[in-house]
């Protein structure tokens, strides 16, 4: 069975309802039908069995008759039969041929009384020996190999798989609609029910990012509130969140996206981007308000002109970050892809509300007003302000000291190689997804009788457990393959909120109880694979390959060698060979001379073999409207030992002649199934890493045990979510080194320039090194997920950047110094990267935090943004003025010489070169008059304050000026 079932629908009955038989003719007759034409859906696979006229043989009585098996199978083909007689008076006819009439002939059987009269033989004096007198004629299951059981009530059951494309919640929808309506026509007492389904994750961990995304926007709407104390105008930003992602829908609508889990992680991580355009234009209109004491038409219109710039260079950025990740391939790039055009669309609309509706609605709401202060907010502005003096403060002592701070950088960039490397791979994070599977083994050979029994104690001690809602149990068919000694356990967890642990504490309680309650079984208890049809169970998939030809035993060998390897492995656990052992055969060789001199060939003899020890397909017969199937097979008592070959008989030369006779027999052990992979012999491989390490780290000593300690004639190929993960891997290094020479370019274009990119990227590396920092803090791997963090990061860092860039070149461009531009670039540009930062961070934390179904996929996402937006704010805006001199020093710029033919797209020369003793004195004077600069802006601080308080309590007409 794929893993990629939708799930599993049961039938059952009330005490003394239908058998499970019937349940299974019932799911065959009416519902298999239905299910199928219902839109969405792939196929499904009945596990129990629809009807068939069994006929079982009795040797015995065969042989006392002088019968064979061949001959009661051809007198039911002949006497079963549909026969067309044709009509009366049809054309061509005479004349006076007034009527026509078809003529009705008998047609095939449809009850077990019509097939016990099949006549086999007839004597001349009138006796006749029929079908009853050698074989008993039963209405019963096509297939008794399996069962399903819902704890210990049998019950008939069919699993559901998708259609590709299909939307998972819409084909539930109508699945359930579909068997309330053929509910109806059920036999009284019989009802349906989900088995175990994937539904109620989908539903829950949909419902919890919407959760998530209402407290992203709550945090968003505080921050503003904070950093702008008005309530008009952290209404504008506010205004455009629900705006932008409205827009984003559509246009998800547009390229054929649905809602689903990535999709709505996307637009988690867009409400923090989105607003941000919105934030930099309110503030830079409240600070032209507040600093030259413009009304809010005239301070909107000042205010365009000057971000302009950025806001298309930002979002230009934000949307070319994601292009190469939106262009991979397999399901790697599904993911990147939801990720990539969703972020894409929704800076699109916030880039155009940025130009059009935020600024019509700044110079509508914003009122001179709310630009006084604010009791409540007083806290908070004593604290901005000496930040901010502080943090202009060391951008000035930065700038002198460059070499140093380069050196610095240059350290920064090697711990985050090292970081990188220390990092574990893997491809995406297991997930609590409301159910775990349970593979069954009894020993070879064992009877379904056993298998049945031992299943039953695992139901029974399961039960026992409050995390379980109930076991769903099929018998004689495992993950691993079919067989009597084979079951697969379906165990259904409830709800995230009624239970204390996890899927996974569930898994491991379950992994260490049952072996030491269950002795003559092997159990094994996985999760689901994050990615349906991706492998049966959750964990890494190889096969081991002959590539030698050397043959089963040597391959069987050299797979006993990696198994007890991998018991001593500390990175790895549950690792086992994922097929069913080598079992008891009996071989049947023909004695072809023996055969022959009696009369018979080794084909008949065969074909007789298959008469009686295997159900051999005779014709139709009709039941209930339908065309079932007639099979025949000896009856129980002479298949259970090679000595009922004794009993056989088919017809010779001589006579009856018994099987036995030109027929041996000898025990052997053989394997069930043959697998190929690759074009090789191969076995597959599975396990789990062990708790605390990675899938990755599970690969890496999985590879490192076969090129150790196997021959080289054998090697491997991974399969499944592994294969996934190893193509993911061997992407990223292309992927993020497209990403960054994407943004480069499209910033060269912007700015018509190469150096000013250069400036922007080199804070990049900043947000990547707190990325990598919180993964491992909190022990995640590097797997999909933070790879898209990390793209993220890659636009938001370089979004800080060009805020302060952005500005020094204008500032250049109108005359100031280098080092006057880039002192009053940070100091302006200072409150809006807070502001944004802030947002984002406060908007993607509650995905950091999140429990819940889905939890570890929004923790993959949440926790690495956050730390590289951390990292980005706190130390990226202290090296982005570095890295913005440092460039524009390489090409010639200086410090102290106005900069208006240098910010452009050419560089400046020349200049005369000053003494170190006169830049130390230079630096001096600067550090004097900037302390003098903090002092009066602490004096007017003061005034205004002062101003406040003398409005509130005296007239306007009082106040002097």
């Amino acid at each position: 069975m794929s893993a990629g079932f939708l799930g599993g629908i049961a039938l059952r009955s009330a005490p003394g309802g239908p058998s499970a038989e019937e349940l299974g003719n019932l799911l065959a007759s009416r519902v298999l039908d239905p299910i199928q034409r219902v839109p969405g859906v792939g196929s499904v696979q009945q596990f129990t069995s629809e009807y068939a006229m069994r006929v079982w043989l009795d040797a015995d009585r065969l042989r006392a008759y002088g019968l064979s098996a061949a001959g009661v199978l051809a007198a039911v083909r002949a006497q079963n039969a549909q026969f067309a007689s044709g009509t009366l008076g049809g054309q061509p006819s005479g004349a006076d041929q007034s009527l026509t009439a078809t003529v009705a002939a008998e047609g095939r059987f449809t009850t077990p009384e019509q097939f016990e009269n099949v006549l086999l033989r007839t004597e001349p004096n009138g006796a006749s020996v029929r079908l009853r007198d050698v074989a008993r004629v039963t209405l019963g299951a096509a297939q008794y190999g399996f069962e399903v059981r819902v704890g210990t009530t049998p019950v008939g059951a069919f699993a559901i798989q998708l259609a590709p494309g299909a939307n998972a919640l819409q084909v539930a929808g109508a699945v359930e609609a579909k068997m309330r309506e053929l509910e109806a026509s059920f036999p009284a007492g019989v009802s349906w029910f989900w088995g175990f389904t994937s539904i109620p994750f989908i539903r829950v961990a949909i419902h919890e990012v919407l959760i998530t995304l209402c407290e992203a926007v709550a945090l968003v709407f505080l921050v503003m509130l904070v950093f702008l104390q008005s309530l008009r105008a952290t209404l504008i930003p506010t205004l455009v969140v629900p705006s932008a992602l409205l827009g984003t829908l559509v246009g998800m609508y547009t390229v054929g996206f649905s809602i689903n889990q990535l999709s709505l992680f996307a637009m988690v991580l867009a409400i923090g981007i989105v607003v941000d355009d919105a934030i930099v234009v309110v503030e830079a209109v409240e600070r032209i308000m507040r600093e030259e004491h413009l009304g809010p038409k005239e301070a909107t219109r000042k205010a365009m002109r000057q971000i302009t710039g950025a806001i298309v260079a930002i979002t230009s950025v934000l949307a070319a970050v994601f292009i190469p990740s939106a262009l991979q391939t397999g399901s790697t790039g599904v993911i990147y892809r939801q990720f990539a055009l969703t972020i894409a669309l929704s800076m699109g609309f916030s880039a155009l509300l940025a130009l059009s509706f935020t600024p019509a609605l700044c110079a509508s709401l914003l009122r001179p007003e709310h630009l006084r202060g604010n009791v409540v907010f007083d806290w908070f502005n004593r604290a901005y302000e000496g930040t901010r003096r502080s943090y202009v403060h060391r951008v000035f002592v930065s700038v002198g000291h460059l070499p140093r701070w380069m050196a610095g950088f240059a350290a920064m960039l090697a711990l985050g190689v090292l970081l990188f490397v220390k990092l574990p791979g893997s491809f995406l994070p297991e997930e609590d997804q409301g159910y775990a599977l349970i593979d069954v083994q009894l020993p070879p050979g064992a009877t379904m009788t056993r298998t049945r029994a031992v299943m039953e104690r695992v139901d029974r001690i399961l039960e026992a457990s409050p995390d379980v809602a109930n076991v769903f149990l099929v018998v004689g068919s495992s993950f691993t393959g079919t067989g009597e000694n084979a079951g697969r356990i379906y165990v259904h967890l409830r709800p995230w909120g009624e239970r204390s642990g996890t899927a996974m504490e569930f898994i491991r309680w379950a992994g260490r109880i049952l072996p030491g309650e269950i002795h003559d079984a092997k159990l094994a208890v996985f999760n689901l694979p994050t990615v349906r049809g991706l492998g049966y169970f959750g964990g890494f998939d190889l096969y081991l390959e002959d590539r030698a030809g050397l043959g089963r035993t040597a391959l069987a060998a050299a797979q006993d060698t990696l198994l007890e390897a991998a018991a001593h492995e500390t990175a790895l656990s549950g690792v086992r060979a994922n097929l069913l052992p080598p079992a008891p055969q009996v071989k049947l060789t023909v004695d072809r001379v023996q055969a022959q001199s009696m009369g018979l060939s080794a084909s008949d003899v065969y074909t007789a073999l298959q008469l009686m020890l295997a159900p051999v397909y005779a014709n139709d017969f009709v039941y209930q409207g339908r065309v079932l199937r007639v099979l025949l097979q000896a009856d129980s008592p002479w298949r259970m030992t090679p000595e009922a070959l004794g009993h056989f008989y088919v017809a010779g030369a001589g006579g009856m002649i018994p099987l036995a006779n030109v027929v041996h027999a000898e025990w052997m052990v053989g394997p069930p199934a043959l697998t190929r992979y690759n074009g090789f012999p191969a076995v597959e491989i599975t396990g789990t890493s062990a708790t605390g390490r990675s899938s990755g780290e599970a690969m890496q000593a999985v590879e490192g045990i076969v090129e150790r300690q196997l021959p080289h004639a054998f090697g491997n190929d991974w399969a499944g979510q592994s294969l996934q993960e190893l193509i993911s891997g061997a992407q990223a290094p292309m992927l993020f080194a497209l990403s960054i020479l994407v943004v480069y370019l499209c910033l060269a274009a912007l700015y018509e320039s190469w150096s000013i990119p250069a400036a922007v990227l080199m804070a990049v590396p900043v947000g990547l090194i707190g990325t990598a920092v919180a993964a491992l803090l909190r022990g995640l791997p590097n797997d999909v997920f933070f790879k898209v963090g990390l793209i993220t990061i890659i636009g938001l860092s370089a979004k800080n950047a060009i805020l302060i860039v952005e500005f020094a070149v204008t500032l250049q461009r109108e005359g100031r110094t280098l080092h006057d531009a880039v002192l009053e670039a940070a100091r302006l540009r200072f409150r809006p990267i807070l502001m944004t930062s802030f947002a984002f961070i406060l908007g993607v934390f509650p995905m950091a935090i999140s429990t819940g179904a889905g939890a570890n996929a929004r923790h993959a996402i949440g926790t690495g943004v956050v730390g590289g937006m951390l990292s980005a704010l706190v130390l990226g805006v202290l090296w982005i003025p570095v890295c913005y001199v440092a460039v524009r020093r390489l090409i010639g710029d200086k410090l102290d010489e106005p900069g208006s033919k240098s910010a452009g797209a050419a560089p400046s020369g020349g200049g005369a070169v000053v003494a170190p003793a006169q830049r130390r004195e230079v630096a001096r004077e600067r550090l004097a008059f900037s302390k003098m600069g903090i002092l009066v802006e602490e004096l007017q601080l003061a005034g205004l304050m002062r101003c406040e308080e003398l409005r509130k309590h005296q007239p306007a007409e009082q106040l002097g000026e």
